[in-house]
C-alpha cells in the first residue's frame, strides 16, 4: 500500500517474527530514511531557483521588484488554496473536476444583493456554505452514490457553471462591501504581504499538519492507496472519501473568497480553468493521480512554478499560447517520471 510522507501504516498482525521487541533506539535508526528530503521536491526548489534566474537575467528590474514578487504571491493563493483541497482528494484516490466552477458559484452568490446587505461576514459565509454544499453533493454521488468520480464531479462542473449563469445573467455583481474591498488594499498589507497571501499561507500550514500529523491523514492515503485494504482495517472509506470532497469544497469556499477581495465582483466566469490548473500541480509536485501518495509541499511548489512561469511569459510579452504549450510540456514531464519511478 502506498504511503505519503511521513506516514507508515501499522504491520499486519503476525507479520513481525517472534522475540523481544527491538530496543527503541533500533526503531529511531529505521525510521530516519522517512524524513530524508523528497528528491521531487529539491528538483522542483531547483526549477523554481532556476524561473527565477531567468527572470532576473531577463527583466531584472520589473521581475524582482517588489511589487512583482507580491504579485506573483497573490496570484499563486487563490489557486494555491483551491490546490491543497485537490490533493486531498487526488491523494484519497479521487479527482474534482467542478473546483473552478464551485469557484465561480460562490463568488456569484455571495455577491447578490441580498448577501451583500449582511456585510463582510455574509459574504464570507455564503461563500463557504456554498463550497461546502457542492462538496457535500460530489461526496455523496461518488461516497453514497457509486458514481465514478471523474463523471460526478463533471457533472457538477456544468450545474455550478450554469446556475452561477442563471443567478448572475451573465452580468458582472461588483462587490459594495467596503471591509471587503479594504482587504485587497495596500494599507491592509501585514509586514509587506498582502491578507490573502497570509490566508494561503494558513491554510497550506493547516493542510500540511492534517496530511501529515492527524488520523485523517493516514487514512487518506490508506484509502488512496488500496481501499479494500483500508476497510477491512476499520476504515469506513465511503466516510472518508465524503469528508475529503467537503475539505475541497471549503478550500474552493475560502478561495472565492479570496478571489472576491482580489477582483472585488463575482462573475460566472470566476475560477475558469482552476481544475487544470489545481490537478497539475498537485502532480508536478508528486501526486500520484492513481492515489495513496502526495505532499502539500510538493503542491505548493507546484503552484508557485506555474505562476512564476504565468508571471515570467507576461513580463517578456510572450503568447499565452505559448504559455499553454510550455504548461502542458511539463505536465508530460511530470506524469513520465512519475511512472518511471514506478516500474
Amino acid at each position: 500500500m502506498n504511503t505519503s510522507e511521513g506516514h507508515a501504516l501499522p504491520a499486519e498482525a503476525g507479520s513481525a517474527p517472534p522475540g523481544p521487541a527491538a530496543p527503541a533506539a533500533d526503531d529511531t535508526r529505521h525510521a530516519r530514511p522517512r524524513h530524508r528530503p523528497d528528491l521531487r521536491n529539491l528538483s522542483l526548489v531547483g526549477v523554481l531557483a532556476a524561473l527565477v534566474l531567468v527572470g532576473a537575467l531577463t527583466k531584472p528590474e520589473q521581475f524582482l521588484s517588489v511589487q512583482n514578487l507580491q504579485l506573483v504571491l497573490t496570484q499563486a493563493s487563490v489557486i494555491g488554496v483551491v490546490t491543497v483541497g485537490v490533493t486531498f482528494v487526488i491523494i484519497g484516490g479521487g479527482i474534482d473536476l467542478s473546483v473552478g466552477a464551485m469557484v465561480a458559484l460562490a463568488t456569484v452568490w455571495a455577491t447578490t444583493v441580498a448577501t451583500q446587505s449582511y456585510g463582510l461576514g455574509g459574504i464570507l459565509l455564503c461563500a463557504l456554505c456554498v463550497g461546502l454544499g457542492c462538496g457535500l453533493v460530489n461526496g455523496l454521488l461518488v461516497s453514497f452514490g457509486g458514481m465514478v468520480p471523474f463523471i460526478a464531479t463533471l457533472a457538477m462542473l456544468a450545474s455550478a457553471r450554469g446556475l452561477a449563469l442563471q443567478i448572475s445573467e451573465g452580468r458582472t455583481q461588483i462587490v459594495s462591501v467596503e471591509p471587503v474591498l479594504e482587504l485587497g488594499r495596500r494599507d491592509a498589507y501585514v509586514l509587506g504581504i498582502p491578507p490573502i497571501v497570509w490566508v494561503f499561507a494558513v491554510v497550506t500550514v493547516v493542510g500540511w499538519l492534517l496530511l501529515n500529523r492527524t488520523t485523517f491523514g493516514r487514512r487518506t492515503v490508506a484509502v488512496g492507496g488500496n481501499p479494500e485494504a483500508a476497510r477491512l482495517a476499520g476504515i469506513d472509506v465511503r466516510r472518508q472519501r465524503l469528508l475529503l470532497y467537503l475539505l475541497s469544497g471549503l478550500c474552493c469556499g475560502i478561495a472565492a473568497f479570496l478571489l472576491l477581495v482580489l477582483t472585488g465582483s463575482g462573475q460566472n466566469t470566476n475560477g475558469n480553468l482552476y481544475e487544470l490548473d489545481a490537478i497539475a500541480a498537485a502532480i508536478i509536485g508528486g501526486t500520484l493521480l492513481s492515489g495513496g501518495r502526495g505532499t502539500i509541499t510538493g503542491s505548493l511548489l507546484g503552484v508557485l512554478v506555474f505562476t512564476t512561469i504565468s508571471n515570467l511569459f507576461a513580463l517578456n510579452n510572450l503568447e499565452t499560447a505559448v504559455q499553454q504549450i510550455a504548461k502542458g510540456a511539463i505536465i508530460v514531464a511530470a506524469v513520465l517520471v512519475q511512472k518511471g519511478r514506478k516500474q
